[in-house]
């Protein structure tokens, strides 16, 4: 598996009191929002499983999350292909295989988790009832960031761990939420619409907790 973790620092000590301006926030984009070929596939892929299971067709979203505290403003944000090999510029700390990991041999079929102090978020201006506020707690958030950097590198559209989800961006996201100690299965993206992955995330993140309690134990 073609998997490279970028050392980063710790996130301190948890704080006296909470504070709305700082915190966690969700950003719900549709997917393949400014990219034709991606939108199109998606709706391809909705279609078929919507048909399968015998319901009417949803909407899709990708998510990105922005963590505000004191010391400053991240975007936490899985994205594939990957532009460039600058990744230091766009505070990359994880990548992983698309599809296979022999594929992942190749930039073109890796991805891509960023922790990116001050970033931006493509297209956010088509994003969807957001941000959506799921945290003002600033130990919350510092815990989310150092977590970033032990994202799983699961293979991307795969269920290797029998989810019964696949691993995507969405499920990166969920991770987080999920192990920053939020509950992330009653966090919802926009009515209409689901987040493929989103299930992943939790799930693995709930496995991931329960044998590291066995193993202190």
């Amino acid at each position: 598996m073609v998997v490279r973790h970028i050392a980063d620092a710790g996130v301190g000590s948890r704080p006296p009191s909470r504070d709305p301006e700082y915190g966690i926030d969700i950003y719900w984009l549709p997917l393949g929002a400014g990219g034709w070929f991606v939108r199109l596939n998606g709706r391809i892929y909705e279609a078929i499983l919507a048909l399968r299971e015998h319901r009417r067709r949803l909407e899709l979203y990708h998510s990105a999350l922005e963590v505000r505290l004191p010391e400053g403003r991240f975007v936490i944000e899985n994205a594939w292909p990957i532009p460039d090999a600058d990744g230091i510029s766009r505070g990359v700390v994880v990548e992983g295989p698309v599809g296979t990991s022999l594929l992942g041999r190749l930039r073109t079929f890796r991805y891509e988790v960023r922790r990116w102090r001050d970033g931006r978020i493509p297209d956010v201006a088509l994003a969807v009832a957001s941000p959506q506020h799921v945290s003002d707690d600033p130990y919350q958030a510092r815990r989310l960031l150092d977590l970033v950097s032990s994202v799983p590198p699961m293979k991307w559209g795969r269920d290797e761990r029998r989810t019964g989800d696949m691993w995507n961006s969405n499920s990166v996201v969920s991770w987080l939420l999920t192990r920053s100690g939020l509950a992330a299965e009653h966090i919802q993206p926009p009515e209409g619409g689901r987040a493929p992955g989103w299930r992943a995330g939790f799930e693995l993140a709930r496995r991931d907790a329960a044998a590291n309690l066995i193993a202190v134990a």
